[in-house]
């Protein structure tokens, strides 16, 4: 499978993820925006994550979906940028089944 085909697949996975969970979901190319109430999460569906964003909007949220063999990198790579926003990782499968591998602190 091609990449673009793969962050496709996992673009449409974070969508329904995040639609299901309440939020509305939006898209522009492989990047995703969900909002519900106060809260805006920036949705990332990739592979490999080389350069995290820098920053966020004011009270928003990052989330960097990838496939579940490939979280631990992502989570790490995200981890050594020590980025200013609050972040997390969803790991997804080949059945679409999800895990958080890794979520903000609870405010």
């Amino acid at each position: 499978m091609c990449p673009v085909n793969t962050n496709r697949h996992l673009r449409e996975e974070a969508e329904s993820i995040f639609s299901r969970l309440g939020y509305t979901v939006t898209t522009d190319g492989d990047e995703v925006r969900a909002e519900r109430d106060w809260k805006v999460v920036h949705v990332t569906a990739t592979e490999e994550l080389h350069n995290p964003p820098e920053s966020s909007s004011p009270g928003s949220y990052r989330c960097f979906v990838t496939r579940t063999e490939h979280a631990d990198a992502v989570r790490r790579r995200v981890r050594e940028t020590d980025p200013e926003y609050e972040w997390a990782v969803i790991g997804v499968d080949d059945e679409a089944d999800y895990q958080v591998e890794r979520a903000p602190p609870a405010i």
